[in-house]
């Protein structure tokens, strides 16, 4: 794919020398901490070669030592340890565009968001599409908001009427605009909200993930910016030791973040069936004859065609979303200010909120039933935070304070102006309002209005479920992306078509948007519920934030959101039995995935074959190395997976280079194309093995051609070679140096297992480079010197070039492992049946690794694994 001529940057260089004073220098002369050096010792080489220091240790990275053709024998390490020591020196990394992606060249800077300041016109337009993707579910809640409220309560005085409007008032003014437009949005993770937002960026300041694949290397991506205020504040780190050590926070905090999410795809199956039927139910009493009956099959038509444009994108119909919906929110206050003029002044009295007080005050328990119909005002206060990846904070904030909360203020005071004068019209309520002449022209920029919300809920769904894909929580499914341009626009055909006939099924079962409501408000609350406990964790964790202030703010915002829950709640057994069952599912489908992929990563840790082994196999690997490049998919991102070892056993032959490729996902929402593919020897250099860790975040677009990919991989691996041979001759070059103008330091002191990683090379002192023996990445090209030897005259790498594009002419080969994960024979009931039935059945029936490499079926070999959880 074109990159728009995306071009390699010239790659700079320092290195550590030592100093007289004990301390490290880079060869720039600017000084470094000794502490920052961190050393590389001889038993951690020792312990690289099985691959087993890390098995325990989340912070330890890649440490398989890379071995030239010579080898290194047993007196050489000897030499080694009685000449005291050697030392690390870090080669600076360059900035490159690695090559391994295709579909995210598509789209360039798509990865973050700019740093830059944004101008005053850009966020005003930026501000203007919010209101098409961001506010058309709550934008549309006049539609049913007095209608649901008052089926609970009669009108008996202005006391109801001024009650339900203040609290509809203070409502939107407590839970969008202070806590969602103030405080949520920003606890953004580089500029990505939403649940699983939150739960990366905790995953980043405390290891609190369920799958142990986390590298110290990973913080070196530039999103993930770790910037504690404070590293010394008690409190942060006591949060921060708490998460980590104790497994039953880690599990708490993972339910609560499938817990919100399954809850938002509950509110996805929701909010088309209300919105579109709310606007449907407008033609009742306007025109003869149009019964309950006609409302649901016009709502039925509505959706099918709703659910059937999914296929082209929001991307060819987005044009017309912000213009749409900004003409709404231009009808509400202009008619709110008609009704208000007309009818009754005097519904100002609402902001007194003493008629809060009044209202709970004569009506008892009713009023509090009502609660269920008035949180109905704030559905889609989520999408401010979920949808905040497209936009920016300050375009957000713009266009709910200047557009949206006094557009929606005043449509309410407008509707209850109206009531004032004709209490009995509260079952159609928003029609009635609307003056006779803009009756149809309004009736039918609500049906576009109401589609659209049900549009952005949809989206929000499909984009939920592909980030617990990608971070591990859900059985992979197919998606189509339907923009090359812009990302995030994705369409999941089985989900469309679960939500269409769910949507479908309640629209005929509850012939009602009284009912349907009853079911709505559990989700929206749950989410909320969920929001304000994690960003609680963010303000403890992260920010800089007084204790008071804290404990303020979910004693106030989760106060609130319980009151609310405990009302929706109590219309279990009259709809909201519903979205709970909804949620419910999907959590259990999620958990289990989660549970049974950490014990299956758990399992291939413990299999993993030891370096030793291969060694003593020697080059050929016990068998015939044939022409070939193959690559063996794994999930290990250290070690040498156990699939390896069956495929030796198996096969007759074993191509002539192999690569292990590992698929990650860290978390941050984009990895830079310049940093995501780590390249690392295996072996001895005639092993011709090779490990490649492809990391990808959770919003990362992964829509590769295998040909392109085949083709990218043998290109990369060609420059990590030919980088391989420069650091070589310039380590020899250095050390030269060094040995005319530098004292040779003797002894240095070992550094902890896991010290090395794979973003810098290990350059050894002048024994190793005489074995030949080293370490290094694809990511570090330094600058030579004139008098190092080229990589053209270096007989050893054009041989090993030439070898590589032998094996790519004869193909490639993808080594796969077809696994069936069972629970050992003295578990639990209960890890039996998730396991072997629930679990399996999920593996059974998800979609198989290939498909998703989209590799031609004559270009994959499976090996049969059964991994013992």
């Amino acid at each position: 794919m074109d990159d728009g001529g995306i071009q390699e940057e010239p790659p700079s260089a320092r290195f550590l020398t030592p100093t007289r004073s004990g301390g490290s220098r880079w060869v720039d002369g600017s000084e470094v901490d000794s502490s920052e050096s961190a050393q590389w010792s001889l038993e951690e080489d020792r312990s690289a070669a099985a691959a087993a220091s890390a098995e325990g240790d989340d912070d330890s990275v890649f440490v398989p030592v890379s071995v030239s053709a010579g080898g290194a024998t047993s007196e050489a390490l000897s030499r080694r340890v009685s000449s005291g020591g050697f030392r690390r020196r870090l080669g600076k990394r360059p900035r490159r565009v690695d090559s391994l992606d295709v579909e995210s060249m598509n789209v360039r800077g798509a990865h973050g968001h700019s740093s830059k300041e944004i101008s005053l016109l850009s966020t005003v337009a930026m501000a203007f599409q919010t209101l098409g993707v961001v506010y058309g579910d709550m934008g549309t809640s006049p539609l049913y908001v007095f209608s649901d409220v008052f089926s609970k309560v009669p009108i008996k005085s202005e006391v109801e009427i001024l009650g339900a409007l203040s609290l509809v008032m203070y409502t939107i003014a407590l839970i969008p605009f202070a806590k969602y437009v103030f405080i949520v949005l920003k606890a953004n993770d580089n500029g990505e909200g939403g649940t699983f937002a939150l739960y990366s960026l905790i995953c980043r300041y405390a290891k609190v993930s369920m799958l142990p694949n986390q590298q110290a290397v990973d913080q070196d991506i530039s999103s993930f910016r770790l910037k504690l205020p404070t590293p010394e504040l008690e409190r942060a780190l006591s949060v921060k030791d708490c998460l980590e050590k104790k497994p039953l926070f880690k599990n708490i905090l993972l339910f609560l973040v499938l817990m919100g999410t399954s809850m938002v795809i509950g509110d996805g199956i929701l909010t088309p069936s209300m919105s579109v039927m709310s606007a449907v139910s407008g033609l009742q009493g306007q025109v003869p004859g149009f019964d309950t009956d006609a409302v649901v099959i016009v709502s039925i038509v509505v959706l099918l065609l709703l659910f059937s444009v999914q296929r082209f994108g929001t991307g060819k119909v987005g044009f017309m979303f912000a213009p749409v919906l900004a003409l709404w929110f231009f009808n509400l206050g202009s008619i709110g200010i008609y009704n208000m003029i007309k009818y009754d002044i005097s519904v100002v009295k609402a902001f007194n909120p003493v008629y809060i007080y009044l209202f709970f005050k004569t009506n008892g328990t009713k009023a509090w039933s009502a609660l269920g119909g008035c949180v109905l005002c704030i559905t889609g206060a989520e999408a401010m935070f979920a949808d905040l990846g497209h936009f920016s904070v300050k375009s957000i904030q713009v266009a709910f304070t200047a557009v949206v909360f006094p557009c929606l203020l005043i449509a309410y005071m407008g509707q209850a102006a109206y009531l004032m004068k004709n209490p009995l019209a509260v079952e159609r309520i928003f029609y009635d309002s609307v003056p006779e002449v803009l009756f149809w022209p309004v009736f039918v920029i609500a049906t576009l209005a109401a589609m659209i919300a049900s549009q952005a809920m949809i989206s929000a769904t499909f984009s939920c479920i592909k980030q617990a894909m990608a971070l591990g929580c859900f059985p992979r499914i197919k998606i189509i992306h339907t923009s090359k341009r812009v990302m995030g626009q994705i369409y999941i055909p089985v989900m469309n078509w679960f939500l269409m006939v769910m949507c479908i099924i309640i629209v005929a079962t509850f012939r009602s948007t009284n009912d349907i409501a009853n079911a709505y408000g559990i989700a929206e609350v749950g989410v909320m519920m969920v929001s304000t406990a994690l960003v609680t964790l963010v303000m403890l964790l992260i920010w800089q934030t007084n204790l008071f202030l804290v404990l303020c703010f979910p004693l106030l915002f989760g106060t609130i959101e319980f009151i609310y829950l405990t009302a929706v709640l109590s219309k279990i057994l009259e709809g909201g039995w519903l979205p709970l069952a909804f949620s419910s599912l999907f959590l259990c489908i999620m958990y289990a995935w989660n549970y049974g992929s950490v014990l299956k990563y758990q399992s291939e840790m413990r299999g993993k074959i030891s370096l030793d082994f291969i060694l003593d196999l020697g080059a050929t690997l016990g068998t015939v190395r044939v022409p070939g490049i193959g690559l063996v998919y794994n999930e290990l991102v250290q070690g040498i997976p156990s699939i390896f070892g069956q495929l030796l056993v198996t096969l007759p032959a074993m191509h002539s280079t192999i690569v292990f490729v590992c698929i990650k996902y860290v978390p941050v929402p984009y990895v830079p194309l310049e940093e995501r593919f780590l390249f690392r020897r295996v072996a001895h250099k005639d092993y011709h093995m090779f490990r490649c860790v492809a990391r990808y975040g959770y919003k990362d677009v992964r829509k590769e051609d295998h040909g392109f990919f085949e083709q990218l991989l043998v290109e990369s691996l060609e420059k990590f070679l030919r980088r391989e041979a420069q650091e070589i001759a310039l380590e020899a070059s250095t050390m030269e140096a060094e040995r005319d103008d530098v004292s040779v330091v003797s002894d240095v002191p070992p550094s902890p297992a896991g010290a090395g990683d794979l973003q810098v090379p290990l350059l050894s002192d002048q024994r190793l480079v005489d074995n030949n023996r080293m370490l290094t990445t694809e990511g570090s090209a330094p600058l030579l010197p004139s008098s190092s030897m080229s990589a053209e005259e270096d007989p050893g790498l054009e041989y090993e070039l030439a070898a590589l594009r032998e094996a790519m002419a004869s193909g490639f080969t993808y080594l796969l492992a077809h696994g069936d994960v069972r629970a050992r024979k003295e578990s639990f009931f209960t890890k039996k049946f998730i396991i072997n039935y629930f679990y399996a059945f999920l593996r059974r029936n998800c979609r198989a690794g290939t498909a998703t490499l989209k590799v031609p079926h004559s270009n994959i070999m499976r090996v049969g694994m059964t991994y013992m959880v």
